[in-house]
């Protein structure tokens, strides 16, 4: 599929053997983003389930990037190609579409994950158009993504609508994950305002993050785009992750 450099990129159905070590990227994931419900019941079988449309980056025999996506239906009554719910709603729908066996018309990335040994090699983005290359190699025009920008966690008082809209001297996105996609060719299209849900009691939050969740109100948590909003009196604290909806090629419909 890609075979730059040293570094070969096809997809997991062309290499079913290395559905396993897809998980052994050394990544660098926040801790209580994983915890979210949805990734947790969902996640591990979307290289099965949908091989076709994920890629893998390998050097040698060693696993160096993923690239995970899923067709969905984004057209029927009630759906939408870029839903609020972003990344928990699609990674959802694409499941029960596939149980219901109902046409899949949409495309949408899930995730880029390269491991920390080779970040700033400009692998993230071979990534991207391999993933691009994947869905339309299934018939899909389109890929859309709900991003999440690797910058933001650095402001998380400010609102991602206002983020996104900020940008450099030449145009681009302030975020280099934004930039990455819009180089690329992508539109942005809107904010997903709950693309991630991840509620825990203040136990796990301590245990996931090392801060003392001791207080109501909002915590401003490394790594995490927005506050968490804390509350001791029912001893829970709730992260609601907004993300970003992006679309690379035309209009979604597959072919």
């Amino acid at each position: 599929m890609d075979g730059g450099g040293n570094i070969e990129i096809t997809t997991v159905a062309e290499r079913p053997e290395l559905t396993g070590p897809l998980t052994a990227i050394d990544d660098d994931w926040p801790v209580f983003v994983v915890q979210d419900p949805v990734a947790c019941a969902l996640w591990d079988s979307v290289p099965v389930d949908f091989a076709a449309y994920c890629v893998v980056a390998t050097e040698g025999t060693r696993v160096v990037a993923r690239g995970f996506a899923v067709p969905f239906d984004g057209e029927s009554a009630g759906r939408t190609p870029t839903p609020d719910g972003g990344w928990d709603t699609v990674l959802t729908w694409a499941h029960a579409d596939r149980r219901a066996g109902r046409r899949t018309p949409t495309a949408s990335a899930l995730e880029v994950t390269v491991d920390r040994a080779h970040l700033g090699r400009g692998l993230s983005s071979r990534m991207v158009a391999a993933l691009c290359e994947a869905a339309r190699r299934q018939g899909h025009d389109a890929l859309y993504a709900p991003v999440r920008p690797t910058h933001k966690h650095l402001r998380p008082r400010l609102p991602l609508d206002a983020y996104v809209r900020e940008r450099r001297a030449d145009g681009l996105p302030v975020d280099p994950w934004l930039r990455v996609h819009v180089r690329a060719g992508a539109t942005i299209e809107k904010v997903a305002p709950a693309s991630m849900t991840v509620s825990g009691s203040l136990a796990q939050w301590r245990t996931w993050t090392g801060l003392p969740f001791d207080a109501d109100g909002p915590v401003e948590v490394p790594g995490a785009l927005v506050p968490v909003r804390c509350d001791t009196a029912h001893d829970q604290a709730v992260y609601v992750e907004p993300n970003v909806w992006l679309r690379h090629g035309g209009d979604g419909a597959a072919r």
